[in-house]
């Protein structure tokens, strides 16, 4: 149970910062204020789809980070419980 368990964490938390690290760079093209003459409102376009994907990875890590949370206190909770029965 407890390799299942930490096996299962360690995946889910490697696909979180792969996520993050991800996020970060899709970022980088980010900028925070556009002046924009008449002829470049596929910059705003641009920068619009961008903040879409930017709001969807971070829905996507918030659960990721909750569920890895989850799984790192269920693995304690494990540890925690295999140790005491050995006293």
């Amino acid at each position: 149970m407890m390799n299942i368990l930490s096996i299962t964490w360690g995946s889910v938390t490697l696909i979180l910062v792969a996520l993050l690290i991800y996020r970060a760079l899709i970022g980088l093209r980010e900028e925070d204020q556009l002046f924009l003459a008449s002829g470049e409102e596929h910059l705003a376009r641009e920068q619009q789809v961008l903040q879409a994907r930017i709001s969807t990875v971070n829905k996507a890590a918030v659960w990721l980070g909750i569920l890895s949370a989850v799984l790192l206190i269920a693995v304690a909770a494990v540890w925690v419980s295999a140790n005491l029965g050995q006293r």
